[in-house]
């Protein structure tokens, strides 16, 4: 695999939602939530004129329109913004060879020996840009000859930042006002960690808390203590989230080749809605995959499923094997069980 210490995260905050205002540019001037796959009667992700009124991301329907009467609500179509999404990735990809997709919406880009072929960093900023432009991620928001931003064509939403390693990258990125950029210098990688909050570091909740019982608002308070404090505190996720902020982490930009899909697919007469129905279908699609000429050999490590409703909304969940496996029925089971947790919101008509 090919790998990159210098790495650039290209970031689109609230990319479903982002997705549905490309498809309806009206949204962009409305209050709009978007409801949960797994619980419709919650919302999940909530643009910023709705934060405004109130609305936060978990509250009930019912709560979110007390808050917000004009608010528009919104049924996911998460096949929609996966297709997206790997559309941006491969317009990334005529950049760099080395894209890392890290969340819908996030990827990383390396940049090693770019800046022979662009420029220095600023240029390889604004081909990333432009590629990224090209899928509808925002307009080509920097100049390829000027070192600054182009204010009269920022785009929406788009964040880029440039550092050594994956978590300065992140870092760099979440600074980045919309439409703009932040390059991390070597040189000065530690002095900016140093300035930043300890939320930017990846630890669930409970970790989070207890790092702000103990007063440690910044990557700087928290290196201010010895390693072996925060070790003894947090075990092996205080060594790692030390040695994060520290900016004695760089990991690299894994690049990954990603398989051409098999596919089998069913289009329904009439929308079903029947679970069994669906979990059976399930299974024989699975069963007819891998009669495919081009599965012999191989065994099946990834196996994702994906609905079309009703009304133009979807589903999709996707599931990577423990055990690789090349047996229907235990490839089958664990979409089945996905199923049964977060079935679809509306009839089915075409399963793939």
């Amino acid at each position: 695999m090919l790998q990159s210490d210098l790495a650039v995260c290209v970031w689109l905050p609230l990319y479903p939602l982002r997705c549905e205002e490309e498809r309806r540019p009206r949204l962009r001037s409305e209050p709009t939530a978007l409801l949960a796959p797994d619980d419709t009667k919650r919302v999940w992700m909530v643009s910023s004129l709705a934060r405004r009124m109130g609305v936060r991301p978990g509250v009930t329907v019912s709560q979110a329109i007390g808050l917000c009467p004009p608010l528009v609500l919104l049924e996911p179509d998460p096949v929609w913004y996966d297709e997206r999404f790997a559309r941006l990735l491969l317009a990334l990809s005529t950049v760099s060879p080395v894209i890392e997709p890290a969340e819908l919406g996030r990827a990383y880009v390396g940049v090693d020996g770019l800046e022979g072929l662009y420029g220095g960093p600023e240029r390889v900023m604004a081909a990333v840009a432009a590629a990224a432009a090209a899928e509808g991620a925002g307009e080509a928001i920097f100049s390829a000859a000027s070192a600054a931003p182009a204010a009269e064509n920022r785009g929406g939403g788009l964040r880029l930042g440039w550092g050594r390693g994956k978590f300065t990258a992140w870092v760099a990125a979440t600074r980045a006002r919309p439409g703009e950029f932040v390059i991390v210098a070597d040189g000065g990688r530690r002095e900016f960690l140093a300035s930043q909050p300890v939320a930017v570091l990846p630890l669930d909740p409970d970790t989070h808390r207890r790092l702000l019982q103990l007063g440690l608002k910044t990557l700087g308070d928290l290196t201010a203590l010895p390693e072996a404090a925060i070790t003894s505190q947090f075990g092996r996720t205080g060594r790692l989230m030390w040695r994060l902020a520290a900016g004695l982490i760089a990991e690299p930009v894994t690049g990954r080749e990603v398989p051409e899909p098999i596919t089998a697919a069913l289009d329904f007469p009439t929308p079903i809605a029947d679970r069994e129905i669906l979990a059976n279908t399930i299974g024989k699609l699975v069963e007819r995959a891998l009669k495919s000429p081009r599965r012999t050999g191989w065994r099946v490590h990834t196996v994702r499923a994906r609905a079309a409703l009703e009304q133009g909304a979807s589903w999709l969940c996707e599931i990577t094997l423990k055990d690789p496996s090349a047996d229907g029925p235990r490839i089958a089971a664990p979409l089945r069980t996905r199923l049964e947790q977060t079935p679809p919101a509306g009839a089915v008509e075409r399963l793939v």
